[in-house]
């Protein structure tokens, strides 16, 4: 039994450094001013492909990102750990896009793929913490979906078993195939890189294509990629009409940096007396209880 498995992975700026310069004047994310990481929910995805590849050594897994070209680094990345395939959907006319454009891209490069029966993804990115992606795109391509995925239970060839966590609990549901689940961090812990495969493709490049190529052959498991592939519009056969800004259906509005500052302080001093003083205080206020 093997399977055909598509990850959808991407590259997000470092929230945890933000800075004032995060946001353009046009809503976007300025990109450039911070440090860009792996979406950490995209490699727990990743790892839980991993690991149906191990239960069966013949399945196909392809990591997928949209983005700038510099989004590749987290298709090496995926290469690092053991994928097949990579695949960056990159061009200008994605640019701005929210989750309602970019779940179309991303639809039409899977259908670019061809059959796929399972397609895994974080279930939200850290910059936009939607969790809208995945779903949009499964409704695109008329397959089931499972959201907050913590724990795959039993895969075979008709169905798989999974334990989704929600407010009150978690719950386990199961599938027929083509499915996307979309997948928490409480799934796994995410391999790190192997270094033979570090060394195999740390100087990998991409093979651009900027037109539909009907001659397009999967490759074959396990074989090793060769380059990653780089798809844009036509490519992909993508209308131009619902990629990017122009595809959008949300626009931001306006954009405000929030600056907290202390309206009153209160200084302490550094002996027994003061800082009871101060105890007794936030008693009385039963701040403290």
């Amino acid at each position: 039994m093997a399977f055909r498995i598509v990850v959808f992975v991407k590259q997000v700026p470092d929230t945890q450094n933000i800075t004032g310069q995060a946001m353009k004047e046009d809503g976007t994310v300025n990109r450039d001013a911070l440090p860009a990481i792996f979406n950490p929910e995209d490699a727990n995805a990743l790892e839980e492909a991993l690991r149906v590849k191990e239960i069966f050594p013949d399945t196909m897994i392809t990591a997928m990102s949209m983005g700038p070209p510099k989004a590749s680094d987290v298709l090496k990345d995926c290469l690092y750990r053991g994928v097949d395939q990579a695949v960056l959907i990159s061009d200008r006319a994605f640019a701005g896009a929210d989750t309602l454009a970019t779940s179309y891209a991303l639809a039409c490069a899977v259908r670019r793929l061809g059959p796929v029966d399972l397609i895994l993804c974080g279930r939200q990115a850290i910059d936009g913490d939607t969790a809208q992606v995945g779903p949009q795109v499964a409704q695109k391509l008329g397959m089931n979906q499972i959201t907050s995925v913590c724990d795959i239970r039993e895969i075979n060839e008709d169905w798989i078993t999974v334990v989704r966590g929600i407010e009150t609990g978690f719950e386990t549901v199961r599938s027929a195939f083509p499915v996307l689940l979309t997948v928490t961090s409480a799934a796994n812990d995410p391999r790190p890189p192997k270094a033979t495969l570090v060394m195999a493709y740390k100087n990998i490049l991409c093979h651009i294509e900027d037109a539909y190529d009907e001659s397009y052959i999967e490759p074959a498991c396990g074989l090793g990629a060769e380059h990653i592939l780089q798809w844009n519009l036509a490519s992909i056969q993508a209308d131009p009409d619902r990629c990017g800004l122009s595809g959008s259906a949300t626009k931001v509005k306006k954009i405000e940096n929030v600056v907290l500052t202390a309206t009153e302080s209160k200084r302490i001093e550094n002996t027994y007396q003061s800082v009871s003083g101060l105890i007794h205080e936030l008693i009385h206020e039963h701040i403290l209880g």
